[in-house]
């Protein structure tokens, strides 16, 4: 079965203008060694017809001399370039791959499943929209399973698929894919919730990669190429924060200067009123210029040249941003941090941070704590290891502009260098601006701790949310947990700027309003208490703040 066009055979010029606006989608495949994740990769592109005749003969005959898959074509060789990876017959370093349905292109990035090589893993990860997950049906959840979900956790990967695999070995059993599941579903729970798939397959076979599997007729699931061809990723990218670091200020005679870069959030208009950070200094957008001519418009991920209707100073390493809605400033923020080399984290030693398009000097300032990638539980820590999680304050030696990773990608990643070798030691992505000690003597993560609950905002609205929001109140108190209530009649000042200094406190706060804003913060949400119950609300709430 070709998932392919068939305009590619009767009109090559109308296949390449459908080519040339198919959405792609950019994933990886992960998971603990030996899962199956070339194999799986090399099963999708087979089963799409992607691989030349040529191409499949030397595959072919390159399995009679490994002799790892039986009589079967190993179609991890298609994936697998490197000699070392033929012969030990694992991954060791990222490979993309590349290609397209009738309804999608697509990058795969194959990653090693072993632990040496959890670093490759990240920076696979790093500029995927989805992961593929495998399990080993013999084997269930393994620590590199949880390793590589935590990483697409932390660095915001908003669908997971977990693909169970090898379930010829296990003679499709329904119940061993049942107990992976329920595992698996136990140990994510702890995590940022996301949008999550699982799917019984056998790469090897072909069931349930490209077509439905008649060995499972108890799965009524879409097989895994559906599942890629229909996700939904356009809502995916931040389009309300407009974010441009300034990559390259281009300057070819006297009549023209215009900042280059790539969008990394938001959209920018001509016209639009900008400020430069961390200058602070303002203007307008004049002009918007791409390679095809001058844009009313731009987004990410669009490349593009922004020139002033002033003269003002911006330099490779400022970002641009709406005036109205700027990044944070600073010197100091706290980060999630993977370690990614056999020399542990120094607190306190000078590195390279490499942050947009801006570099430099700063140090790991304090370890709050070590992820534990078992558990998910957080302990004391003075340093962190190779492929260890931890999260922390980074402290620069000059003031940046930043974003939480949450909030845009490309604005709150950051790399760590070693300054002697030049060598990329962690990877980080920023969760906010740090705590002062002496304005705030107790951490947020001491009152997550204390309170068994993360700061939340509930905006109430409709008739009787007042009363709703009491309900709401006291079954709160009675579970163990702390809230507030503000009802905007009774409430001289801005309600979003109070509820704001609740969340500092770590508390619930519920806001009782006639209109919600119009643009609410992360740890946010909106109820209409006429189409909801306060039960359901009470349920909403408790999964948000993720009430223990």
């Amino acid at each position: 079965m070709s998932h392919q066009s068939e305009l590619i055979s009767t009109d090559i010029g109308a296949y390449l203008a459908q080519h040339e606006k198919k959405e792609l989608l950019r994933l990886l495949t992960c998971g603990s060694v030996d899962d199956g994740k070339s194999t799986l990769i090399g099963r999708l592109l087979h089963d799409s017809k992607m691989i030349y005749e040529d191409q499949l003969a030397a595959i072919t005959a390159d399995s009679v001399k490994s002799g790892t898959t039986g009589k079967e074509v190993d179609l991890a060789l298609l994936v697998d370039g490197l000699q070392a990876e033929r012969e030990q017959g694992i991954t060791i370093d990222v490979a993309y791959r590349y290609f397209s349905t009738a309804k999608r292109k697509f990058i795969i990035a194959d990653t090693p499943g072993h632990e040496q090589y959890t670093r490759n893993m990240a920076t696979g990860a790093s500029t995927c929209d989805l992961a593929v997950i495998l399990i080993d049906a013999r084997y269930g959840v393994q620590v590199q399973t949880r390793r590589h979900s935590i990483i697409s956790s932390l660095l915001g990967l908003k669908h997971i698929i977990v693909a169970i695999n090898k379930m010829d070995l296990v003679d499709y059993d329904e119940a061993v894919y049942n107990k992976i599941k329920n595992d698996y579903l136990n140990f994510i729970s702890k995590m940022d919730r996301v949008d999550i798939k699982f799917i019984p397959i056998s790469a090897l076979k072909g069931e349930n990669v490209v077509n439905q599997s008649k060995e499972m007729p108890w799965y009524d699931g879409q097989p895994l190429m559906q599942i890629l061809e229909s996700v939904e990723i356009v809502n995916d990218r931040n389009f309300e924060d407009m974010r441009f670091p300034v990559q390259y200020v281009n300057r070819p005679d006297l009549n023209f200067r215009g900042y280059c870069g790539t969008m990394a959030g938001g959209v920018v208009r001509t016209g639009d009123k900008i400020t430069v950070l961390p200058s602070g200094k303002t203007s307008s957008i004049k002009a918007i210029v791409s390679y095809e001519g001058e844009l009313d418009e731009a987004f990410p991920p669009m490349a593009v040249t922004l020139t002033l209707n002033d003269e003002i100073d911006v330099s490779r390493g400022d970002m641009i941003t709406h005036t109205n809605n700027q990044a944070s400033i600073g010197n100091k923020f706290e980060a999630n941090i993977v370690w990614m080399t056999e020399q542990a984290l120094a607190v306190g030693k000078q590195y390279y941070l490499k942050l947009a398009t801006k570099t430099i000097s700063g140090s790991i300032s304090n370890i709050h704590h070590r992820i534990d990638v078992n558990s998910l539980e957080k302990s004391a820590a003075d340093e962190l290891h190779l492929n260890e999680i931890g999260h922390c304050d980074v402290t620069i030696n000059s003031t940046v502009a930043f974003d939480s990773y949450r909030l845009c990608k490309g604005t709150g990643a950051f790399i760590i260098i070693d300054r002697l070798t030049n060598v990329t030691v962690g990877a980080g992505m920023i969760t906010g601006a740090a705590n002062d000690a002496e304005a705030h003597p107790v951490s947020m993560d001491e009152r997550i701790a204390r309170y068994g609950q993360h700061a939340f905002t509930a905006w109430l609205t409709g008739n009787n949310n007042l009363q709703a929001a009491q309900v709401l109140e006291r079954q709160l108190f009675d579970s163990g947990h702390v809230s507030i209530v503000l009802n905007i009649d009774n409430i001289e000042g801005n309600i979003e700027e109070i509820s704001a200094l609740v969340n500092e406190s770590g508390l619930i706060c519920i806001c009782c309003v006639t209109d919600a804003p119009n643009k609410i913060r992360e740890n946010s949400a909106i109820f209409n208490c006429e189409n909801e119950s306060t039960d359901n609300i009470l349920t909403q709430i408790s999964d948000k703040a993720h009430l223990r």
